[in-house]
C-alpha cells in the first residue's frame, strides 16, 4: 500500500532552490534514510511532508487512513504535563480510557453511596481497556522511557532539560504506533545503549519509517533505502548506507568517464569545425548541430567538501597528567581516583550513559569544573581546542556577521600546505559562500552553526582537541572530512561521542564511565571495545550457571541429609502424603525444567517484542515462587519419610 506520494515538488528560499521537482513515494513497511549535506532541504521536506511547511509547487497525495507521526529536532512540549501524561498525548482514547478507569476509582473511595453505579461505569470503562489494550500501552511506556533513560515518570516537562525532552518525544512517536515516522536525527542526545536500543526496536517496527541521521551504522542496521539530497535533485538508492556509498562511487567513476569521453568527441569535433570545410552540405550542418548540442550538455558537479587544512602547534612529551581526580555532586559520585597520562599521539573515546559525567571530566581537564581532590597538570606547549555540544550557542554576538565573527579571530591563516589564505577563503573551504558570509550568524542553521564554530576552534591551532559529542547537527559528508582530519591531525585527541561509527574512526583507546564513578580503560576502538564486554557478559553467565548448579547440588546435600534424619521421627507419612511427596518431586522437576527453558530464551535469545518480554519475566517469577513453595512442602514431607 501506498501512504504517500510526492509529484514535482519545488521548495526555495530566496534565490536558493532547496527542492527542484523532486518526485517520491513512501510504502507500507519502507525503512528509508534521507541524507545530504546541512542546508539542502532534509529537515524542510519532512516537514512539507508533515504538512508543517508549504512547498512552492508541486503535489502531495497522502493515503486518508495513514497516521504519520513528525519527530523534529526540537520538539514542542506541554511544560505542565508530566513525563507520562506528554507520552501518552498520541494514544488516542487508550490513555484516555485509563485516566477515566483511575477517576473512577478515585471516586469510588471518595462516594461509596454511589458505588453501584460507579462500579458499573468503571466495569464498561475496564472492558473497554481490556478490549483495546490500554494496559499494555502503560507498561509499554514506561519501559520504552527506562529504555531511553528517562526514570522519573511524573516529572514536569518544564523542569527538564532539551536533551531528555527530544527523548520524552521520541518516546510519544513510538508509543504511537503510526503507519509512518518521520524522523529528524533520532539519536541526539541519546547514548551509545540507547541508540543500539532504539536501532534494534526499529528494525523489528511493523510501520514505515522515513528518518534524518548522521549516524551511518544506524543507517546501516535500519534502513533499506537511501534517498540523497544533492543540489536541489533526489536521487534513490535501493540499499543501506553501505551499498549507497557502493553505488555512490560507481555513478561518480561513470560520470567522470562520460565526460572525458564527451570532452574528448567535441575536442575533435572543434577541430574540424576549425580547418572550416568548404562544402556546407546537409551531412555537415548535421554535424555543426550535433557540436553545438554538446556544447550545451551540462555535468552537475559534486558539491565541494569541506577542507580542513589548519596547522596545528608542535606538541610537547608531556600533555595532560590527571592523577588520583574525584567529582561528586551531592551524594553522588560521577569520577572516582581516576588516574591517566595522555602522551602525544592518543586517540581518546569517552563513553558512558547520560549524565555518567563525561562532560564533567572534559570540563575538569579544561579547567572550567575543579575536581573535588586530585591534580591536573596541563604540559607547557599544550594548546588546547574545545570544541563543545552546546558550541552553536557559545557564540555570544548572534547578530555579528559571520565574515566579521571569522576576523575577530585571524584575519589570515596558514594551511598545511604552506600558502597563506584570508578568513573570508577560509570561510569558502567551510562551504560559506560569499553572500552567506555577510549574513548574521543568527540566520545560520543549526548545522551551519557549528561547522563555523569548529572552524574557530581549528583556526586557533590547537595541538590537542576535545570534542564533546561533534557529531550532533553535522552531515555525513561533513563528519566523513573530519575524520580524515583527525588521521592526519598532530596532536592528541579526546572525544565524547555515541556514535560509534566515528568511534570506530577514530579512536584508539575507550574510558568507559561506570555507575560508581570508576573509569575503566579498553584499548582499541569501540567495536573492540564491545568485544572484550561481550566477552565477559559471557562469562558471567557461565559463572552464573555454575553457581546455580551448585545451589542446587548443595539443597540435593540438605535434602539427603533431612531424609536420614528423618528415621529417627516416629510420625510416618499418611498414604495420601506418600501419594503428594511423589507427585511434588515430579512437579518440581518440570517446573525447574520449565524455569531453566525461559532463562535460557532471557539470557541468551531475549525477544525485542516488549509485550512478550513482560510475560516471559512475569512467569519466570511465579514459577520461581511456585518451585519455592512446592520445595518447602517437599522437605516437610521429607522429614517424616522414612
Amino acid at each position: 500500500m501506498t501512504i504517500f506520494t510526492l509529484r514535482e515538488l519545488k521548495k526555495s528560499f530566496g534565490i536558493k532552490t532547496i527542492l527542484n521537482n523532486i518526485s517520491f513515494s513512501l510504502n507500507e513497511g519502507d525503512k528509508v534514510g534521507l541524507i545530504g549535506t546541512n542546508g539542502s532541504g532534509k529537515s524542510t521536506l519532512l516537514k512539507i511532508i508533515a504538512q508543517l511547511e508549504l512547498a512552492d509547487g508541486g503535489d502531495i497525495w497522502v493515503n486518508t487512513g495513514a497516521k504519520i507521526v513528525y519527530l523534529p529536532q526540537q520538539p514542542d512540549l506541554d511544560e505542565q504535563l508530566t513525563v507520562l501524561e506528554q507520552v501518552f498525548t498520541n494514544c488516542g482514547e487508550q490513555m484516555k480510557l485509563v485516566q477515566e478507569y483511575e477517576r473512577l476509582s478515585n471516586q469510588i473511595a471518595r462516594e461509596p453511596k454511589e458505588i453501584d453505579t460507579l462500579m458499573a461505569q468503571l466495569s464498561t470503562v475496564s472492558q473497554r481497556i481490556d478490549a483495546l489494550g490500554a494496559w499494555e500501552v502503560e507498561t509499554n511506556a514506561k519501559i520504552i522511557l527506562s529504555r531511553l533513560g528517562i526514570e522519573d515518570f511524573e516529572s514536569k516537562i518544564a523542569d527538564l532539560s532539551g536533551g531528555y525532552r527530544k527523548r520524552i518525544a521520541l518516546a510519544s512517536a513510538l508509543l504511537s504506533n503510526p503507519d509512518v515516522l518521520l524522523m529528524d536525527e533520532p539519536t541526539n542526545h541519546l547514548d551509545v545503549l540507547s541508540v543500539e536500543w532504539l536501532q534494534s526496536y526499529l528494525n523489528h517496527y511493523q510501520g514505515a519509517l522515513l528518518l534524518i541521521t548522521h549516524d551511518r551504522y544506524f543507517l546501516d542496521k535500519v534502513t533499506h533505502r537511501i534517498l540523497e539530497i544533492d543540489q536541489g535533485d533526489l536521487h534513490s538508492y535501493s540499499g543501506n548506507y553501505s551499498y549507497y556509498l557502493q553505488k555512490k562511487v560507481e555513478d561518480q567513476v561513470s560520470q567522470l568517464s562520460s565526460q572525458r569521453k564527451q570532452a574528448g568527441i567535441l575536442q575533435r569535433e572543434l577541430e574540424w569545425l576549425k580547418r572550416g570545410p568548404k562544402a556546407r552540405s546537409t551531412k555537415q550542418k548535421a554535424r555543426i548541430d550535433r557540436i553545438r548540442d554538446m556544447q550545451e550538455v551540462e555535468y552537475k558537479q559534486d558539491q565541494d567538501k569541506i577542507d580542513i587544512s589548519t596547522i596545528s602547534r608542535r606538541i610537547g612529551k608531556k600533555v595532560i597528567e590527571l592523577k588520583e581526580v574525584n567529582k561528586s555532586y551531592g551524594k553522588r559520585t560521577l569520577i572516582k581516583d581516576f588516574t591517566y597520562i595522555f602522551n602525544p599521539e592518543d586517540r581518546v573515546g569517552i563513553i558512558g550513559p547520560n549524565g555518567a559525567g563525561k562532560s564533567t571530566l572534559m570540563n575538569i581537564i579544561m579547567n572550567q569544573v575543579t575536581p573535588d581532590s586530585g591534580i591536573v597538570d596541563i604540559g607547557a606547549t599544550i594548546h588546547l581546542g574545545y570544541f563543545d555540544q552546546h558550541s552553536k550557542d557559545l557564540i555570544v554576538n548572534q547578530n555579528e556577521r559571520v565574515i566579521d565573527h571569522l576576523k575577530s579571530i585571524a584575519e589570515l591563516v596558514k594551511t598545511t600546505d604552506g600558502n597563506v589564505i584570508t578568513a573570508s577563503q577560509m570561510l569558502e573551504r567551510f562551504l560559506f559562500p560569499p553572500d552567506q558570509q555577510y549574513v548574521p550568524i543568527c540566520k545560520l542553521s543549526g548545522g551551519e552553526k557549528r561547522r563555523l564554530f569548529l572552524l574557530q576552534v581549528l583556526m586557533s591551532s590547537p595541538n590537542v582537541l576535545i570534542l564533546d559529542e561533534p557529531t550532533n547537527d553535522f552531515d555525513v559528508q561533513t563528519l566523513a572530512v573530519l575524520e580524515e582530519y583527525l588521521d592526519k591531525f598532530n596532536g592528541c585527541v579526546i572525544v565524547v561521542s555515541h556514535d560509534r561509527y566515528f568511534l570506530d574512526r577514530t579512536v584508539g583507546t575507550i574510558f568507559s564511565l561506570e555507575s560508581d564513578g570508576t573509569i575503566s580503560k579498553y584499548p582499541g576502538n569501540y567495536s573492540i571495545y564491545l568485544d572484550y564486554k561481550r566477552a565477559k557478559e559471557e562469562q558471567e553467565k557461565e559463572e552464573d550457571k555454575k553457581r546455580k548448579k551448585q545451589e542446587v547440588k548443595t539443597k540435593k546435600e540438605k535434602v539427603y541429609t533431612l531424609k536420614k534424619l528423618s528415621f529417627s521421627q516416629p510420625r510416618k507419612l499418611s498414604f495420601s502424603e506418600k501419594h503428594e511427596y511423589k507427585k511434588l518431586e515430579e512437579k518440581i522437576s518440570e517446573l525447574e525444567a520449565k524455569k531453566e527453558n525461559i532463562e535460557q530464551i532471557l539470557y541468551d535469545n531475549p525477544p525485542s517484542d516488549f509485550t512478550k518480554m513482560q510475560k516471559l519475566t512475569k512467569e519466570l517469577a511465579q514459577l520461581i515462587e511456585s518451585i519455592e513453595v512446592a520445595t518447602r512442602r517437599w522437605l516437610e514431607l521429607a522429614e517424616l519419610d522414612s
